[in-house]
């Protein structure tokens, strides 16, 4: 597997992902953002990311669009991606990094990957996640991190979900976030 970043917004390269196999493949067309992408051995694409400067904070970095092909999700690969833009920022000299989730899945991905829950969420019912996560250290928004973990999924199981994705809420019913993993 091969990890990449392939620029920063706003002059970020264009990627044609095939919509049958990728989620948001229309978003990846968009020059103002930054892309990072994997490969296979053989060069085949299977995941990418999308993210761009906060426009009210040069020191925060949004990764907008996560995508995974559809016959390879659930293998670490887009945690693996997402850590590798995150540590890649934070060398560039960025603080913190955001991503606005929509599904309990992409919320435990971020989770893996040492995101937390900020407790705010979109006008689009997206929950907000931060990295680093708010800390006991004098951040007004800390609490127990099973506690904010929970929270993020009370969000979730408040909603009309699939019967996977119910499942999985039950799955994880008190327990606390998963450890990061795919390092």
């Amino acid at each position: 597997m091969e990890y990449d970043l392939l620029g920063w917004p706003p002059d970020g390269p264009t990627l044609r992902l095939d919509h049958e196999r990728f989620s948001y493949a229309g978003k990846f067309v968009m020059t103002n953002t930054g892309k990072a992408v994997a490969r296979t051995d053989d060069g085949r694409l299977i995941a990418a990311v999308a993210f761009n400067e906060d426009r009210t904070d040069a020191d925060t970095l949004w990764l907008r669009y996560v995508t995974v092909d559809r016959n390879r999700r659930g293998e670490g690969i887009g945690p693996a991606l997402c850590r590798l833009v995150r540590d890649r920022a934070l060398e560039r000299g960025y603080e913190r990094l955001r991503i606005a989730v929509n599904n309990p899945f992409a919320y435990e991905a971020l989770y893996r990957t040492g995101f937390a829950y900020t407790g705010e969420t979109t006008g689009i019912a997206e929950l907000i996640l931060e990295y680093p996560g708010p800390s006991a250290d004098g951040d007004e928004r800390a609490f127990d991190p099973r506690e904010r973990y929970q929270a993020g999924l009370e969000e979730y199981r408040a909603r009309d979900l699939s019967a996977d994705e119910e499942r999985f809420l039950e799955s994880r019913e008190g327990s606390g976030p998963p450890e990061t993993g795919y390092e």
